[in-house]
Parts: C-alpha cells; structure tokens; sequence
C-alpha cells in the first residue's frame, strides 16, 4: 500500500524538491508495528485497565536507511490521527530539532522548538486528564532523548537505530518493549518499482527494476541508496573499501555478527550488516546483526576464511548458523559436528524424514548418545591411495576428501548394539532422494577404508543425517 500527502510527510519536508518523498510505502513491516501500537491503545482504552494503567513503552529498531522513518514513523502518526479522538485526542511528533503537538478535538498544530519544551507541555495536558501518544524520531535527532518523556500517562514509541546506546539504556531505564522490524524483502522493493514507474512502458518498468535489483544484491535492500544511482555508487564503493581495508580480526571486533543487540556503532558496521528479527526465550523478539547483501556477505565471509583458523571461523559461523550462505555451510557443516555448541543446537531442530507408510519413528543417534561426543576428526584419501584398511574407531568423524564420494559428505559409528553407522548429507530441501546403486557405491568405499567391514557390516544399521541448505537459510 502506498499513502501519498500532497504536502508530503514530515521525515520529508527538508527534501520538498524531492516528490518521492512524498509516498509513504506500506509493507506487511510498517502495518506490524502500526499493529502492535494499536493493541496497546485498545488495551489501554479498555475498562479492565484502571486509572493508574501505565501505557506501554515502544522502540522500534532497524537497519538504518530501510524506511523506518519514512515508512514506520509516517503510517504511525497517520493512524494515530485517524485513531478514535475520544479515546486518544492528542498526538506529539518529535522529530530533530522540531515538535509538532497535534490536538484532534479542535484539529490544530503546535510546533515548539527549545522552549517551551514539548515534554513540558505534554505533562501539562496529562495533568488535566488528556490522553496522547508520542512518536520520537531519533533518526534526525540533534539532541539527547528529552529527560521528561515519556510522561506519566502517555504511550510513547522512539525509532532508533539499533546501534544507538543512549536509547538501550533509555530502553531499560522505562522498561520499554522493543519492536524489531526486518528490511524490505524483494518483493516489497519491486512493488516500490512498480509505483515508481507506473506511468512508463513496460519495458522501462522492467530495466528499471533490474537495475535497481542488481543494487541491492550488492549493497541490500537500503532504499537510501539503491534508488539514487549517485546515492548506490557512493554506498557500493564505501562498503568495498571497508572490506578491502579491514583485517580478519577488525572484521569480526567491530561488526557484531550473530550478537543480539550490539552497541557497537563502528563506520563498519553501518556499512556492512544489518538487523534481523529473531525470537528468543519466551517468544521476546531480539535483533540479530548479520551481513548486509549478497555481494557483501561473500566479501566477508571469504576474508574471513581466508585469514582466520579453521576452528576460530567455523565457531564464528555458529553463532548466525541459521543466517549462513550454502556454499559455506557445504564447506564447513562437517567440520561443524566437532563443535558442542553446534551440537547442543542441532538436537533441537532434528525432525525425521520418515517413508511413506511407516509409522514408528526411528532412534536418533545424536539424540539418544547426547552425552557424548566425539574425539576426532579423521581425513580419508581417495580409497586407490590407501595402502592399507584402517582399524574402526567409534565416535570420530570420518571425512572423505574424494570428490563425488557417494552418499555422504562425512560419517561416524557409534559403539550401540547393534552397532550404528550415522553418514552427514549436505542437500538442497526436496533433495533426499536415494539410489541403491549409490548405497552400493559407499559400502563398497566402505570395505576399501576398514578392515573387517566385510563381517561389521552384517550387525550394522545405517542412519542418514542430512542438513538442508534452504533450511539452514532461514
């Protein structure tokens, strides 16, 4: 949905020239956090709610340069103004030096810059039993948050940028909820294109949007930059330069990746990540920080790589397991099972793939042995190079440097009864197809690498664990 104002909103004003400005774009994001303002307000208004109910604390968090303000803040202040007057008549908009009280009742505006402070003039309404709702804009803000809002009596919701730590304690001091909103997906910025050039051709309509879909690949999905061509190739060129002029160790100090809620307000990570909303103990929403784009997920991650130790990298990429690219989780999962964190994760989310018909579920290894762990990891040369079968040992992590090693990408025995031979599979999600042919291929390998397969393999059971790239993805 796209609210247009004639006089555009007030995020725009010191950019009239620029028309754009003038829509606000509406995606599932904005109306989540206009939706969960709105549940305030009817809890707020009912009756059950007492006299000396407290109305929630709001803050809303994002990566810079998506919209929040634009988009959250505008669609906010125009439902609070179209929001029953009776039961909310008054509507403060603070946004950089300017505060705008705006009184539904009698349908004026009062603007107030140092004095008389707005905070002030709030509490005097509060005071006379006048309901209202704040919205702080911190975007533009060229001053500390004011000591006296949120006052007693009124809502209030701040946006912020996620890495501004005067507000985070601003946060704890009022016991404010955070409302965490994700970037614009695709689809969301091909509709922006479509409005944008609704008058045109087809075909300039489709240029347009791969040109402007090619941006943020490289750059992500920061509707600063990626509809301004001079505003995208400043963005493109600082964000390369920040990773070209950055070392392993100031990648990972200063970027944050995978924490919740870093404070930290590097020029790196302003360039370089961005905010994701996650769901920890309780379902309390949190922001993640992962890697901004595409392009610039895979700059890093190969810096990374490259420059740190194997073990140090892939417990780095344990802490945003869930937000990793598929070429690195294929390169790194099977080295991953070494690591009790991973682990510990893993039981969790294991879900089997059960045939057709059969109704008993099968024991999972990982979950039935969850004490134990294991104590190796061994590389297999192709099987034409080994000399000699080698002893099998339980609980190591077996990994075959063969290209086109069939079946697995790794395995491991565990010493059960019978015993039990667990093979780690790397696939896209629909990918768990099985030939016997394949089967017939890995035990063959199988009877190649130990001795005495032949006669372990008549008590042995077979498990297939496999990790999905897609679901890991997301």
């Amino acid at each position: 949905m796209v609210l247009t104002s004639d006089k555009g909103w007030p995020y725009s004003w010191k950019w009239k020239e620029n028309k754009s400005t003038r829509d606000c774009y509406v995606n599932w994001e904005v109306d989540r956090v206009w939706q969960i303002v709105k549940r305030d307000l009817t809890e707020w208004s009912s009756p059950d709610a007492g006299a000396y109910f407290t109305p929630k604390r709001r803050l809303l968090i994002g990566t810079p340069g998506i919209g929040k303000s634009m988009g959250a803040g505008s669609y906010l202040l125009y439902q609070l103004l179209h929001y029953d007057a009776e039961q909310l008549p008054m509507v403060a908009y603070v946004i950089g030096s300017q505060s705008f009280l705006l009184d539904k009742i009698t349908k004026t505006v009062s603007v107030y810059m140092d004095d008389p402070r707005i905070d002030d003039v709030v509490n005097i309404f509060f005071l006379r039993g006048v309901k209202g709702y704040c919205i702080y804009d911190a975007t533009l803000a060229c001053r500390q948050l004011l000591a006296g809002l949120p006052c007693r009596g009124w809502g209030m919701i701040v946006v912020t940028p996620p890495n501004e730590s005067e507000y985070e304690r601003w946060a704890k001091k009022m016991d404010a909820t955070a409302i965490v909103t994700n970037c614009p997906e695709e689809n969301d910025v091909r509709a922006m294109c479509v409005w944008k050039k609704r008058n045109r051709p087809p075909q300039e309509q489709a240029e347009y949007w791969k040109e402007v879909r090619g941006r943020m690949n490289n750059v992500g999905p920061i509707l600063r930059s990626i509809f301004d061509k001079q505003a995208y190739d400043d963005r493109i060129k600082a964000c390369q330069q920040a990773v070209d002029g950055s070392t392993a160790s100031e990648l990972e100090r200063n970027l944050g990746i995978g924490c919740c809620y870093s404070s930290n307000d590097s020029d790196l990570s302003r360039k370089l990540v961005r905010v994701a909303r996650v769901r920890r103990g309780n379902s309390i929403e949190s922001p993640l920080t992962v890697l901004i784009s595409l392009h610039l997920e895979r700059e890093t991650l190969s810096r990374l790589e490259n420059e740190m130790k194997q073990s140090d990298f892939i417990f780095f990429v344990l802490r945003f397991w869930d937000y990793v690219p598929p070429y690195i989780i294929e390169k790194c999962a099977v080295s991953a099972f070494l690591n009790e964190d991973f682990l510990r994760a893993i039981r969790l989310k294991i879900k089997e793939l059960r045939l057709p018909g059969r109704r008993e579920p099968l024991s999972c290894a990982l979950k039935v042995h969850s004490g134990k762990s294991f104590t190796r990891k061994e590389v297999l040369p192709p099987p034409e190079r080994l000399s000699n079968p080698v002893a099998m040992d339980h609980w190591v992590l077996y990994e075959p440097k063969v290209q086109n090693f069939p079946l697995v990408d790794g395995f491991f025995f565990v010493d059960s009864n019978p015993m039990t031979l667990v093979g780690l599979r790397m696939t896209t999600a629909g990918g768990h197809h099985t030939r016997a042919s394949t089967v017939r291929q890995f035990t063959e390998c199988l009877a190649a690498y130990f001795e005495g397969w032949e006669e372990s393999s008549q008590e042995c059971r077979g498990r297939l664990f496999m990790c999905s790239t897609q679901t890991a993805r997301r």
